[in-house]
């Protein structure tokens, strides 16, 4: 494996990373949005990575590229939080009115988890990039 393939996972990584940051900021964004109805309640959202080994994808043999791709992002199929006040203004015919199924703990924790996941993949970028410096700088010399 290359430092350049490196450069490109890691690359793809920060990627990855930066849409769950989004997905995170998204869902508390939304987290104290209120609605009349079930249906019409924002629900939480995940993004779904998957790893791509492009080799093995091919039919080689060796031991190749990868890289870290978004397949897809999801709603949380997790009921939205009913709550009974009768003297909002958005509250239905029953009284109750309608939360989003957002955590915001969870997502505080997730978010911490992605912005070092984005920290780690920039320094490993970063290790790379000084390799290859250092491997230029030997050929130069010689």
């Amino acid at each position: 494996m290359s430092l350049f393939n490196i450069l490109d996972i890691a690359g793809s990584s920060m990627s990855a990373q930066s849409i769950r940051l989004n997905t995170t900021a998204s869902n508390l964004a939304n987290a104290d949005s209120i609605s009349s109805s079930a249906e019409n309640t924002y629900r939480a959202r995940r993004p779904i990575f998957a790893t791509m080994y492009q080799d093995a994808l091919n039919g080689s043999q060796q031991l190749g590229s990868a890289s870290v791709k978004v397949e897809d992002v999801v709603e949380s199929t997790l009921d939205s939080i009913k709550e009974y006040n009768p003297n909002h203004p958005l509250a239905d015919s029953d009284g109750y009115i309608y939360r989003p199924n957002v955590n915001a703990v969870e997502e505080m924790a997730d978010m911490v988890s992605a912005s070092r996941s984005y920290q780690t993949s920039v320094q490993v970028a970063d290790s790379a990039k000084q390799m290859l410096l250092q491997t230029l700088r030997l050929g130069k010399n010689s």
